[in-house]
């Protein structure tokens, strides 16, 4: 009878709480890197305070291989917070790296973080090389608002709404504290190159049933209809065979399942063109408020792991991985940089990397990915 009981008892409790499908993941979909069962553990999570201990911590190991500084002289944030760069190396190739500038894209952090640590502390031939040919400048968290509040955008308070700080380096905005203080610094360093690392939603390889995990992307389309009128096509080249060495770098790693980053449902897909995104901007050389006039640029490419805190699609399980194709990724484009091998790349070879079929560019106001 007790047992009777206990069964109807649990009939009872399923019907009134219904086993609801995943959203994020058919069953049979092959998960790229460890499932995260639609849950997010924030607090296993880095936040702005943790950064700036690991921050100091990775200086103070280094021996002074590693300046950190803040942004303070440029300004702070919208709510007053610094941002802060770590520098690596002495080389003469300058290159930009930025993480988080959308506030709930908090993995990219901490491969930022650890590729310092690594600089910190590794005495490898090939970190030798990239700190030897290259200086690194690393922006661990762009929006450090956003992290706080574990939302995409940054808050304007004075005008009681949100922007999207990577929209907002056109000419006619930079409405936000962060987007004006970080283009500054960018017009007084002068990169050479540049990537920035973002989170995406989940989507599959094109022909597969593999869940992407990585997304490569260039902000101006390739071969679209902006990017190849710039410096007569030399960042179409350089940019596809920058994505197309990280992508021989990463194609063999783990669960890593790589396409080109595009948006959009269905069978097709649209590619962006986006010119107000930072690294847009850095390519067109935009002249805000006359503090760029001598139109210095330079080529720039970003990548897309799957998932965000925003959506709960971050799991423990999933972060140290996920984390990790970061940094292996971002470590290899360094790599190829320094060492001028991505010039080796036959730029064609992007056409290599899975992609939907192409149903045309969006821009700026017609997508909110990226």
């Amino acid at each position: 009878m007790k047992k009777i009981i206990g069964l109807l008892m649990m009939i009872g409790m399923l019907l009134a709480f219904p086993i609801q499908p995943s959203v994020y993941a058919e069953s049979d979909t092959v998960p790229g890197g460890p499932s995260t069962e639609g849950k997010t553990n924030i607090n296993s999570i880095i936040t702005y305070e943790e950064m700036i201990k690991k921050l100091k911590t990775i200086k103070a190991t280094s021996k002074g291989n590693i300046e950190v500084f803040t942004l303070d002289d440029y300004g702070t944030s919208e709510s007053g917070n610094s941002i802060y760069v770590a520098k690596a190396g002495n080389g003469d190739k300058k290159i930009w790296v930025q993480a988080q500038i959308h506030g709930d894209e908090k993995l990219t952090t901490e491969a930022a973080l650890q590729l310092l640590k690594t600089f910190a502390s590794n005495g490898s031939s090939d970190i030798e090389t990239i700190l030897k040919e290259s200086t690194i400048y690393v922006i661990p968290m762009y929006n450090p608002d956003g992290s706080i509040l574990n939302k995409r955008q940054t808050y304007l308070a004075d005008q009681n709404r949100y922007v999207d700080l990577n929209r907002d380096w056109a000419e006619d905005k930079f409405e936000a504290k962060e987007s004006r203080v970080v283009y500054e610094y960018w017009t007084d360093l002068k990169p050479d190159f540049a990537v920035d690392l973002h989170h995406q939603g989940f989507k599959t390889v094109y022909g597969t049933n593999e869940s992407t995990s990585f997304s490569l992307g260039i902000s101006l389309a390739p071969d679209g209809p902006t990017l190849p009128g710039i410096k007569d096509g030399l960042y179409n080249t350089i940019t596809k065979q920058m994505q197309a060495y990280v992508y021989d770098s990463m194609i063999d790693y783990g669960y890593t399942h790589i396409d080109q980053y595009q948006v959009g449902g269905g069978d097709e897909k649209y590619f962006i063109d986006i010119r107000g995104g930072v690294v847009s901007a850095m390519m067109l050389g935009t002249n805000y408020n006359n503090l760029n006039e001598d139109g210095h640029s330079n080529p720039a490419i970003f990548f897309e792991t799957k998932g965000n805190t925003r959506e709960g699609n971050l799991g423990q399980k999933s972060n140290g991985y996920l984390t990790k194709q970061n940094y292996q990724a971002l470590k290899s484009l360094l790599y190829g940089i320094a060492t001028g091998e991505i010039y080796d790349v036959d730029p064609d070879h992007w056409n290599d990397i899975p992609a939907y079929p192409s149903a045309g560019y969006l821009t700026d106001y017609e997508t909110s990915g990226y």
